[in-house]
């Protein structure tokens, strides 16, 4: 359940950050699920492995190499989500930071644990 509730919290944020930011579109709305459940996937599985691997970095730029991370990662969906495209780097940076912050809003204001 847990998981069902972060999938559409994330598809949430991603869908508002379409609106909001220029350089993220989506051209039929299903795809918003899409790339909220890779998103959720990705943060199951493989980010706990990249945050090890780069962990030297992350400690060298006091944790901002994982926004880097983030924002390489919303750009990567942008060219394998049918759908969904993203600009350039710059609003996949933007728009991964966006994410981010309405997802730690609605876990807190929702109570959700996960």
């Amino acid at each position: 359940m847990k998981i069902i509730l972060h999938w559409i919290i994330i598809s949430f944020s991603v869908l508002v950050a379409t609106r909001i930011i220029s350089g993220i579109n989506v051209s039929p709305l299903w795809v918003v699920l899409i790339v909220g459940a890779c998103l959720t996937l990705f943060n199951m599985f493989i980010k706990p492995v990249i945050s090890i691997l780069t962990l030297p970095l992350n400690i060298v730029t006091l944790g901002l190499f994982s926004l880097v991370v983030n924002g390489l990662l919303f750009w990567y969906l942008g060219t394998i989500v049918k759908g969904f495209t993203v600009s350039g780097f710059y609003s996949a940076f933007i728009g991964a930071l966006f994410v981010s912050v309405i997802n730690w809003m609605l876990k807190k204001v929702f109570n959700f644990d996960f």
